[in-house]
């Protein structure tokens, strides 16, 4: 019955989504792994590149190389127009009002702590909140942690459900006059839950609070409009988008932006400098000192181009069709327990094998050539929410296949065998 399930699903997939197509961009999928073709189930962690990234940034090494926006010359002039060029196609993907309030940095991670170290030291005081969620990762949890430890301040968690909800009747509780931000993530990169961040953000601004929205999972499996959602700030990296790793974007509302100061010193940070006095540069350039990323933005540009050529509606239907499967098919598993079953979720699905190490299991299931993560990936409370010291995790791109959960599936027998 499964089976032919999955085949009608493949073969209604077909028809408005090509997957066998989109695996021929991805050279890395071509490989085998211990003899086995290689399935990986671990894009939560970081995605694999098609080759018209890779491409992009061999060409810009190639014949583009230069320092920005100090040059005069041709090269330079070559690179300034591409490395601005991204964050104008930066600015259309998540619809931000103007290129200047997407901000490149080194990762989401950098993002969040740019933003408790700009806005957040001067915004939060002696017996100021900040609110997070029971959810979060480390990156969204320890910046504030600092910051709070600093000023003496008080971190607020926002409780969940065993199935890993937000319980939104509790964070409106938590919201008063103390509170200075709120900062929570869009899709879990442990439970897959797509959390209502619209409807949070609306609560907040009643109140006139601030939003911090971390996306590192959303941004490659959800149509995010920043306009539409209103939030404040928003951050996300490039090597979860399809692109290379050290190159992230924050996004931040102008008027927020314009009233924090800089981040770091040094070049082109500057409009002025004297040893009595320096006049900051402008947005987006106050928070974007020294050298950039610059093939890194070429080829988050890049990413972009490839994600939205493929139709990213065409994309959400087509993984949440996997994940429908992905879930269904390991629940089937003997001794295996889901964890994080919210109804509205993507392309994560973590879990638990009674009597088994999450480790023994990645590493068995690794022998036939499925990678997958263990671990407490960087999110310890909520493990010791859910009483477990770690997780197995798969999670899903659009490169993935019905055939490749079946992989998974049948790899999980043989480690619970080897085990059991």
């Amino acid at each position: 019955m499964r089976a032919a399930n999955v085949a009608s699903r493949a073969h209604q997939g077909s028809a408005w989504f090509d997957v066998e197509r989109v695996r021929a961009d991805f050279p890395i999928l071509k490989q085998q792994i211990h003899g086995h073709p290689l399935v990986y189930l671990d894009n939560a962690a970081t995605s694999q590149k098609p080759q018209s990234v890779i491409d992009a940034i061999s060409r810009f090494y190639s014949t583009d190389n230069a320092n920005i926006h100090r040059g005069v010359h041709l090269l330079s002039q070559r690179a300034t127009d591409a490395y601005e060029g991204a964050r104008e196609k930066l600015q259309r993907f998540i619809n931000a009002a103007e290129p200047r309030e997407t901000i490149f940095v080194r990762s989401a991670t950098e993002a969040v702590n740019l933003v408790a170290r700009c806005y957040g030291a001067s915004h939060v005081g002696p017996g100021d909140e900040i609110i997070i969620s029971a959810m979060e990762h480390h990156s969204n949890i320890v910046p504030w942690q600092m910051l709070c430890e600093e000023k003496g301040a008080r971190l607020r968690i926002i409780p969940i459900t065993d199935e890993g909800e937000l319980i939104l009747e509790e964070y409106e509780k938590l919201l008063g006059p103390r509170t200075r931000l709120v900062s929570v993530v869009h899709l879990s990169n442990v439970l897959g839950t797509i959390n209502p961040i619209k409807e949070m953000i609306r609560i907040a601004h009643a109140r006139q609070i601030p939003v911090f929205v971390d996306g590192a999972q959303a941004a490659s499996h959800l149509r995010v409009d920043v306009q539409d959602l209103d939030c404040d700030f928003y951050a996300f990296s490039g090597h979860k988008l399809y692109g290379p790793s050290g190159i992230g974007v924050l996004y931040g509302k102008a008027r927020f932006l314009e009233e924090m100061p800089p981040y770091q010193g040094g070049g082109d940070m500057i409009s002025t400098v004297t040893f009595e006095k320096t006049r900051y540069n402008v947005l987006p350039y106050k928070y974007e000192a020294g050298t950039p990323n610059i093939a890194g933005a070429v080829g988050l540009g890049a990413a972009i181009d490839y994600f939205e050529g493929l139709g990213v509606e065409n994309v959400i239907r087509y993984e949440a069709d996997l994940l429908s499967y992905l879930m269904e098919s390991l629940a089937s598993v003997p001794d295996v327990k889901l964890i994080g079953t919210a109804p509205h979720k993507a392309s994560v699905q973590s879990f638990s094998v009674a009597g088994v190490h999450p480790h023994d299991i990645g590493t068995i299931v690794d022998e036939h050539g499925v990678a997958i993560r263990t671990g407490h990936h960087c999110a310890q409370p909520l493990m010791d929410f859910y009483h477990v010291p770690a997780t197995a995790r798969a999670s899903l791109a659009f490169y993935n296949t019905f055939d490749e959960i079946d992989a998974l599936v049948a790899a999980l027998h043989k480690a619970i065998e080897v085990f059991k």
